[in-house]
This record gives C-alpha cells, sequence and structure tokens, in this order.
C-alpha cells in the first residue's frame, strides 16, 4: 500500500503548510526526549527549579512503562496546569536578554509538551498552602482537566507508555535493565549536581538510590560512587581555578581506577551535569602519562562561573555548553587536577593494581597458623634470604643504622633534577637499602610497606622528564655531531623526512636525503649518545612511524617517550648499589614516577595490612 501523494499547486510545486501541534511536539520530543532517562532527567529538573528538598523517582520495565517523579516543591495553582503543558510556555524566562545569564535547570519551556506527545501523562499538583490540587491528564493531542484532586503539596508527574504512538521510536528502546542503568546513572549526576537534596529510585518495586537531604559535597560525592571508589579518590580543591576567576571542587581518581570509557567522569557546570569537550580534554591532559592510551580517568568536578560568561542553550536537552573564555576553563581544570595529582603518592598497592583473580598469592593459613603463598612468593623469599645470608656483617650493620628517608619534597622536580645520572653516588639517604631480583625489579621498603620497582619504566620516566625537560627550557635538545654520517635505508626518504622537519631540529636530530632510499644522520641529541643509543637504529623506526598524532605537541611527546624508552635502562640489566641508589633517589625527585609516559605503573606497594594477610596476622 503507498502512501497519498503530498497535494501539489497547478503548477506541480509542494504545498506549503504549517505541522499541527501534535506532530510539532512530537518532533520536539525527538530531540528532548531520546529514552527513559531524558524523562527522569528532564521532570527531576523541573522539581529542582520548583525548589523541592525531596524528589522521589519511581520507574517500571527501566521507565518504558512508567516513570513517575514525586517532589515536595513549590506546586502549581489549577489554571496553571494547562500551560505547563503547553509548547513553549514557561515561567523561567520572559525576555530575550534572560537567555544571556540561565540561572534554571529547565528554560526552554518545551520538555512536558513533548513528552506528552509520545505518552500518556499525568499531572497532579498542589501548591503549599492551597486546602487541595488539581490534576491533567494529557494523551498525545488530547487534554483533559484540570480536575480538583487531592494529594501532599508539590507535584506528582506520571509518564506511561512511552512511544505507545510512535512504534519506530519504541522499538530502538533498549531492554528493561539497560534502560534503568541509564535511568540510575542519571540521577547519579543530578544528584552530585544538587548534594543537599534527597533523592531516591524505585525500580520495580526495588530501592535502587536512597540519598539522604542536606548532604554536603564530599558525602554525596562519597554515597554516589560507592565506598570502594571513593577510596581511590583524591580530593582537588582548586586553588589554581581561582587565578583564572574560577570555582571548582571535585574528587580525582588515581589513575588505577580509571576505566575503559568515560561514564566515570561527571562534569557540573554551575549546578547542571553537562559534557563539553574543553574540560574532558583538560582532564584527559591532567592525566597524561599517568594511565593508559584508552583509558578514561574517574572524576566528579563541581564548576561555578559567572552565568553570563557561559551559554547553555546550544543544545536541546541542555547536555553542552559554550564558553565565552574556553581557554581560561581549560587553564582551570588542567591545573586544578594536576596540583591535586602532584601532591600525593599515586603509588597503587597490590590490590588496587591488580584484580581479585590475578593476585601473584593464594594465601591458605592452616590450623597452626603457618601461611603457604604460591610459588611465585616462595621463589621471591627463597631469593631474599640467599641475598640476605650473603652479606657481611659490617653490610648488614651498615643497612640496619641508616637513618629513614626525609619525607618527599612537595614539589615537582627541579630544573636540572630529572637530568641526574643515574651511575653515580647518591647523595642522600633517599631510601633504604634495594635489592635488584632477577637483574629487572627493584625490591625495597617505605614507611607504608614493600615497594616493587620496574627499573624499565621508572627509568623511562626518569629519561623522559630528563628530555622534556630540557626540550621545555631550550627549545631543542642539545645534540652531537657524528664524525661519519649514518646511512638509513629507508623508502621514500625525501617525503618521510618531510613530514618530521617539524619536529627534527627541536629533537637535536639532523638528518638529510641522500637520494629515494637513504637517509644521512648527521646529528644526534647528547643525552641519547650518552645512554648508548644508536642513531642508525633509532632514526630507522622513527621515519617508519605512520602513527604520530598530528598536533606537534603531542607528536614531540610520542618522540619524547620513545627517547625515553630506547635510553632507559633494561629488564635484565645488572645496576650497582650506587645506580640502584640513584634511580630511587630519582623516584623521590622525579614528577610522576608511579607511572611510566605510557601510563603503566612503574611501582606497587605490598601494604603492611597486606604482608599481615599473607602471614596470618590478619
Amino acid at each position: 500500500m503507498h502512501a497519498p501523494a503530498a497535494p501539489s499547486t497547478p503548477l506541480g510545486l509542494p504545498v506549503i503548510r504549517p505541522l499541527s501541534p501534535l506532530v510539532v511536539n512530537q518532533i520536539a520530543a525527538g530531540e528532548v526526549v531520546e529514552r527513559p532517562a531524558s524523562v527522569v532527567k528532564e521532570l527531576v529538573e523541573n522539581a529542582l527549579d520548583a525548589r523541592a528538598t525531596r524528589i522521589a523517582v519511581e520507574i517500571e520495565a527501566g521507565g518504558i512503562e512508567l516513570v513517575r517523579v514525586a517532589d515536595d516543591g513549590l506546586g502549581m495553582a489549577p489554571e496553571q496546569l494547562p500551560l505547563a503543558v503547553a509548547p513553549h510556555a514557561t515561567s523561567k524566562i520572559t525576555q530575550p536578554g534572560d537567555l544571556d545569564a540561565v540561572a534554571t535547570m529547565g528554560f526552554r519551556g518545551e520538555a512536558l509538551a513533548s513528552i506528552a506527545s509520545v505518552s500518556r501523562l499525568s499531572l497532579r499538583s498542589r501548591p503549599h498552602g492551597a486546602s487541595s490540587g488539581a490534576v491533567l491528564r494529557v494523551e498525545g493531542d488530547r487534554v483533559e482537566g484540570p480536575t480538583p484532586a487531592g494529594g501532599a503539596p508539590g507535584t506528582v508527574v506520571e509518564v506511561r507508555n512511552l512511544f505507545f504512538n510512535t512504534p519506530a521510536r519504541r522499538k530502538f528502546l533498549r531492554t528493561g535493565p539497560t534502560e534503568k542503568q541509564r535511568c540510575v546513572d542519571t540521577l547519579k549526576g543530578l544528584a552530585l549536581a544538587r548534594p543537599a537534596i534527597g533523592l531516591t529510585l524505585t525500580s520495580d518495586g526495588h530501592t535502587a538510590l536512597d540519598l539522604e537531604p542536606g548532604q554536603s559535597a564530599p558525602d554525596r560525592v562519597r554515597a554516589v560512587l560507592g565506598p570502594e571508589l571513593s577510596q581511590a579518590m583524591i580530593e582537588a580543591p582548586g586553588v589554581a581555578a581561582q587565578a583564572h576567576g574560577i570555582n571548582l571542587w571535585g574528587l580525582v581518581g588515581r589513575p588505577h581506577a580509571a576505566r575503559g570509557n568515560a561514564k566515570g567522569q561527571w562534569i557540573v557546570l554551575n549546578g547542571r551535569v553537562v559534557r563539553d569537550a574543553t574540560i574532558a580534554h583538560a582532564l584527559r591532559e591532567a592525566y597524561r602519562g599517568l594511565v593508559e592510551p584508552g583509558r578514561h580517568p574517574v572524576a566528579v568536578l563541581l564548576i561555578d562561573v559567572d552565568p553570563s560568561l557561559v551559554d547553555v542553550n546550544v543544545h536541546p536537552a541542555k547536555a553542552e555548553v559554550r564558553f565565552r573564555d574556553s581557554s581560561a576553563v581549560h587553564a582551570a581544570v588542567f591545573a586544578s587536577v594536576r596540583e591535586a595529582l602532584a601532591a600525593h603518592d599515586l603509588t597503587a598497592t597490590m590490590d588496587e593494581a591488580l584484580p581479585r583473580g590475578q593476585r601473584p598469592w593464594r594465601p591458605f593459613v592452616p590450623a597452626g597458623g603457618a601461611a603457604f603463598m604460591g610459588p611465585g612468593a616462595l621463589d621471591l623469599l627463597r631469593e631474599a634470604r640467599q641475598r640476605a645470608d650473603a652479606l657481611t656483617e659490617e653490610e648488614a650493620r651498615a643497612v640496619l643504622d641508616r637513618p629513614a628517608p626525609p619525607p618527599p619534597p612537595t614539589q615537582g622536580a627541579q630544573d636540572g633534577d630529572a637530568t641526574l645520572p643515574i651511575d653515580r653516588p647518591p647523595d642522600g639517604p633517599w631510601m633504604r637499602r634495594a635489592m635488584q631480583v632477577r637483574d629487572s625489579y627493584l625490591v625495597t621498603h617505605d614507611q607504608d610497606g614493600v615497594v616493587i620497582i620496574d627499573q624499565h619504566a621508572l627509568h623511562e620516566r626518569v629519561m623522559f622528564e630528563a628530555l622534556h625537560t630540557r626540550i621545555t627550557g631550550r627549545g631543542t635538545l642539545e645534540s652531537q655531531r657524528l664524525l661519519t654520517p649514518q646511512v638509513v635505508p629507508v623508502a621514500d626518504a625525501p617525503e618521510r623526512l618531510e613530514a618530521l622537519a617539524g619536529l627534527l631540529p627541536a629533537l637535536g636530530i639532523e638528518a638529510t636525503a641522500a637520494g629515494p632510499t637513504r637517509v644521512l644522520v648527521q646529528a644526534f641529541p647528547s643525552l641519547l649518545f650518552s645512554r648508548g643509543v644508536d642513531p642508525g637504529a633509532f632514526m630507522a623506526e622513527l621515519l617508519e612511524r605512520d602513527d604520530l598524532p598530528r598536533d606537534r605537541q603531542d607528536a614531540l611527546r610520542e618522540v619524547l617517550d620513545m627517547m625515553a624508552c630506547k635510553a632507559a635502562v633494561k629488564a635484565g640489566d645488572a645496576l650497582s648499589e650506587a645506580e640502584l641508589s640513584a634511580l630511587l633517589e630519582l623516584r623521590e625527585k622525579v614528577e610522576r614516577s608511579s607511572s611510566c609516559p605510557h601510563g603503566r605503573p612503574t611501582s606497587v606497594r605490598l601494604t603492611m595490612r597486606d604482608l599481615e594477610k599473607m602471614f596470618g596476622r590478619r
């Protein structure tokens, strides 16, 4: 069966006609009402604008069959109810100038009208001080009421059978559990934005969320995130943001808590949960080198700016914003998060670094109380005992009498600290004696427990910071000319050199094409020379890379990562006592030493609590 042909003019041109109110509202619903979580968001935001202190949300079948939102807000008079479901009718703005400083969650006046056009909606409200209220029912374009009704002061909105009259939209909804989780995530964001509001969610008769009113921002964040994730969070007081005229407070996750997606990030701007590319980029940059590529840090950031400096009217669902000075916002977020991370020891414990099923020991405590650990742990203990037995009495006494290390510095490395070589005597007892295991891992201890260090990963971070400090301070790396240029065979030599032309001078590399398949390397960074990096092999690998970022700074960091990896000590390299001590000293001085430049951990801590559990003492 074919659809009827559209009417046309005598000349065969299509006729322009105004759309019916129902079609207009359903088109608007396509922008505002994507799924049940969208309905929850709009209705709860209306309750917040009505000054509610408690909001109860109830859903069935993930909100597909029912979304009910009850609040104790101001309520509405009976004669106002028809206007509440009319398109573009609102009490929140009155003139164009109001859009320059929107202070309410909703303001477009289309949410209820759009929701009502694709559901069976009931709106019951009673103002405080009134003896009774009224109820209004809407189904599609049919409105019934208002009629008198009882009920507590406030407003109750029921939305049933979402998309019942637009089956094409309804079939794209996910299963009930999936839609329920989206409702939960939406409410968590709103709860973080308004910590003083009491908020509950009941799903198919079961309580899914129960947050008491009057909570402080830190208490609300911890209540929403849960105890396990809350323990992995660091407070970001936002002192650095004040220099940019921005108020910021938040909790940011330690690197080990990073996730495979960005769902663990909540950005609250002036009490509104938003998505913003500028803030997301600043957050990623603050964690650069602390989490692996493809992982996303967990963060809750509460940001307040002058409402006149942000436009919230750029997205139908008000989920995105536009800043008048995005660079100031970026700088404020980046500096505040980086400041918070720099103030803490980010070394992960064994429990944090590995999922429970991947831990390298399997404690078993028999009735006698002795603890048995897996073969890997026994090998470590056996090797440690052999090394201890090999110590002379003088060496053992020197270890026992060595003073404890001073507290780590509060600031990052100074300009020259990161360039310290490791083949020199240490200038201070930064940590107690370390043991090198299989010429790959260092085992030492501090006041919190045993620290196991990947020597290559740690030295890679040291070398990266040394290279980055030099190139930042001087604009280029010091280079050394080769007595005889090294020949590097590579296809399309002129084109590949041209692609790197913007990077090579800053890296201290001089190279020219000698025909279509050869490159001559004439100068190479001095620091890499001192670490025994072969210029020809390095340039061959660099010229073959096709995955460097287009952004110059990002590409520069990628190549510095590559240089640091080549220059660092390797797994299997035996280190002298002086080298071990110097490397541990640099661990305390170099910023972000808990992770290599690629974001992988350089060290892990076996806490005293872990040790006590392993040996059956706890």
